[in-house]
């Protein structure tokens, strides 16, 4: 997976950060090691000494905008009071993401498209950052509904954002994260006891 040096390391971090926004703008595949080495302006060995393999920096690159998620979702959540209003944030990061112009679709859907073997190292990152945002739901739903509907609203709530993601991808984001929206209220009222 990823090497033993720390992200901490400003070449390393560069080096992620720069193939973060080549990758969600070109994707994977299409962006070879060779440009990413040349938009860094890294040496191919300070490449390979931090990532051995592309499948390495895409992993990295992956738990990079996995953990800004999270924090930035963290920030959000410190500031709601209830359980609704946690889950009300989540949506309203998708609603300001849908409208930002660092908006290029789901890196981690895009990523999935790329690398569909379920065994692959980037397969098994998405998979992490998707049950992550599943989990996280689930349990702030677990402190207003039993934990088997809190399972399965959180699962629906994940499938909602995704599609409002699809939606919003294709022009479509005011109405997609809307309906998603009150679709969510509807599983959250039909799911609280």
């Amino acid at each position: 997976m990823t090497s033993s040096s720390p992200i901490g390391s400003d070449k390393r971090r560069h080096v992620v950060e720069t193939a973060y926004a080549l990758f969600k703008r070109g994707g994977f595949h299409a962006t070879g090691i060779d440009r990413i080495i040349a938009e860094a302006e890294v040496a191919k060995m300070t490449m390979y000494r931090h990532f051995p393999s592309k499948d390495d920096l895409i992993v990295e690159v992956l738990d990079y905008r996995a953990r800004r998620f999270d924090r930035q979702l963290d920030r959000l959540a410190d500031a709601a009071a209830t359980p609704k209003q946690k889950i009300a944030t989540i949506f309203d990061w998708y609603g300001r993401w849908f409208h930002s112009i660092d908006f290029h679709g789901c890196l981690f859907a895009h990523a999935l498209a790329e690398f569909g073997n379920p065994e692959h190292p980037v397969f098994k990152a998405v998979a992490a950052q998707k049950n992550g945002l599943r989990r996280r739901m689930q349990s702030i739903l677990e402190d207003m509904m039993p934990p088997d509907r809190a399972t399965g609203a959180a699962a629906a709530l994940l499938m909602l954002i995704e599609g409002a993601t699809l939606m919003a991808e294709m022009g479509q984001g005011d109405t997609a994260i809307r309906d998603a929206r009150k679709a969510a209220s509807s599983i959250i009222a039909a799911s609280t006891p």
